[in-house]
């Protein structure tokens, strides 16, 4: 080493930190031979710590302040050097900067899906993920357990672990929870603290501590949000018994067809019941019979309502006469989608067992007989 580098460290006596990387949990102080000036001047900033390390045994602590690096205020180095009082010469130790500042912005999640159990739908696999922040809660301790010897630790040496530990200990909060899955959203604070609470025993254990933890997102497989969303649409609907009475009402009060069947069921029943009023005077005078009660008609079978996916879009709804002029015109075919109240999804209209038989072409009327 030059001379004029030896020289110009005799005469350092300030040692300080300042840290730029907003990574760096933990930085060495770099002096020739490891010799630090009795009586040289210490500066602890805000949000540091500085641990003086011995001949590899872990000596004093300091917090934020200015010090004179003199015998009383470093009792453990001095008792470990063995200096009587008054005795002033350069020692040799490691000065190593801690933060103790939260490194925040901190991404977490689950790379597999986790299993659990819902009251509602039974076995799911759900996803999370979401942010976190640590700070360094005992210097000495996150020395003595996570950096050892090194001279610049950063946060991407850790986070991997703490990740871990997250992971782990949010499987095991979100099955003894019991929150069902479709009320997690409104709940991820209070998963996030039960989160909190169950890593931070094994997180301290390492001089560390999670401040805050926060969850963004809870979903499910992709096929699991598809039916949820099948379901809710049905939802909307509302009653699916009444939402098909009234289509089917609707439907007949707009269907000609259907107008004319009920207008013949009324005839019918008018005329029964005059029959049955005639009939109460006997025959040859005598007491006339009653007469039974007549019967009412039954209620008209329901029409089902059809929709019609083309291009896209959906057009409807239609009543199966309507489908019938629509197959003769050609403007309905087979493999036309169609769809109905109660079933399961559009199909075909030639594999549906009602409109089948609109596309079954009848043999044509034989030739009239001959004349006379």
């Amino acid at each position: 080493m030059p001379i004029f580098d030896f020289l110009r460290g005799q005469f350092i006596d300030v040692i300080h930190w300042t840290d730029d990387t907003r990574d760096t949990m933990v930085w060495r102080f770099e002096r020739e031979g490891h010799e630090i000036k009795y009586g040289a001047k210490l500066t602890v900033r805000e949000g540091q710590a500085a641990v003086f390390v011995h001949e590899g045994q872990l000596a004093d602590v300091f917090t934020p302040g200015l010090y004179m690096l003199e015998t009383n205020n470093m009792p453990i180095l001095t008792s470990l050097q063995h200096w009587d009082h008054g005795f002033q010469s350069p020692f040799k130790s490691e000065i190593y900067f801690v933060s103790t500042a939260r490194f925040t912005n901190l991404k977490w999640g689950t790379k597999n899906p986790i299993m659990m159990r819902d009251p509602e739908f039974g076995p799911v696999r759900i996803r999370a993920f979401g942010t976190y922040a640590v700070k360094v809660a005992d210097p000495a301790l996150f020395m003595r357990e996570i950096v050892g010897t090194d001279g610049e630790f950063t946060m991407d040496e850790i986070s991997f672990q703490i990740r871990n530990i997250i992971v782990q200990e949010f499987s095991k909060a979100i099955a003894k929870s019991g929150i069902p899955i479709l009320d997690m959203a409104a709940n991820t604070d209070e998963v996030g603290k039960l989160v909190a609470k169950a890593i931070d025993p094994a997180i301290r254990a390492y001089g560390l501590t999670v401040p805050e933890l926060y969850i963004e997102n809870i979903s499910l497989p992709p096929e699991v949000e598809s039916a949820l969303d099948a379901r809710t649409s049905r939802g909307i609907a509302g009653n699916l018994d009444e939402h098909m009475k009234w289509r089917a009402a609707e439907a007949m009060g707009s269907g000609g067809a259907m107008d004319s069947a009920m207008g013949m069921g009324m005839g019918a029943a008018m005329g029964a019941g005059m029959a049955g009023q005639m009939g109460m005077a006997g025959p040859w005078g005598a007491a006339p019979q009653p007469a039974a009660a007549p019967v009412a008609p039954p209620p008209p079978p329901v029409e089902h309502v059809w929709h019609i996916a083309e291009n896209g879009a959906t057009k409807g709804p239609f009543s199966k006469a309507s489908l019938g002029r629509m197959a003769a015109d050609g403007a309905l075919t087979r493999a036309t989608l169609v769809w109905t109240p109660g079933q399961d999804g559009w199909m075909p209209a030639g594999e549906v067992q009602e409109l089948a038989q609109l596309f079954t072409i009848l043999p044509p009327p034989p030739p009239p007989p001959p004349a006379g």
